[in-house]
């Protein structure tokens, strides 16, 4: 079964911020990208998670991440998911309907990028009428994302 999966910013930080002593760790993720790649998923990196590592390269002075993040967004067609209104205005409900559950997972007073993605994520699939089990976000922290989208940490996600 081909899925889509979209990058939260820890796996798509690892893939594009190669430094010692996790080089190991940054090559077994860019061979995990490529293995689903050729098994058929579709691989997403929404505006948000993209933000997320940019801004921490940028601050870095990380220009060889910033080559491999724009290279990876541009590794196949369609893969930058840019950010919506539609997506916002979803990302708003989900925080919402977390917060009226007493399920917030952060600080009400922040933006929490993790219900953006997820909302970029539940847009992409209404969109293309895809069900749930199509879908799943890789991230490094289930506990937050899980809340709002289906999401499983990165290394579980396999062909």
């Amino acid at each position: 079964m081909s899925r889509v999966i979209f990058f939260d910013a820890g796996p798509l930080g690892i893939i594009t911020n190669p430094r010692l002593p996790s080089l190991a760790l940054t090559i077994s993720a860019i061979q995990w990208a490529i293995q689903l790649t050729h098994a058929g998923h579709r691989l997403i990196v929404p505006a948000v998670a993209d933000f997320e590592v940019r801004r921490e390269l940028l601050c870095a002075g990380k220009t060889q991440g910033i080559e491999l993040l724009n290279a990876c967004n541009m590794a196949q067609p369609d893969r930058y998911l840019p950010l919506t209104d539609s997506a916002l205005k979803r990302a708003a409900e989900l925080w919402s309907q977390a917060g009226n559950r007493g399920a917030l997972p952060a600080d009400p007073k922040e933006l929490s990028c993790d219900v953006l993605i997820a909302a970029q994520a539940l847009d992409y699939q209404e969109l293309f009428g895809l069900s749930t089990s199509d879908i799943i976000i890789a991230t490094l922290n289930v506990g937050h994302i899980s809340l709002f989208a289906p999401a499983d940490i990165w290394t579980n996600i396999t062909v």
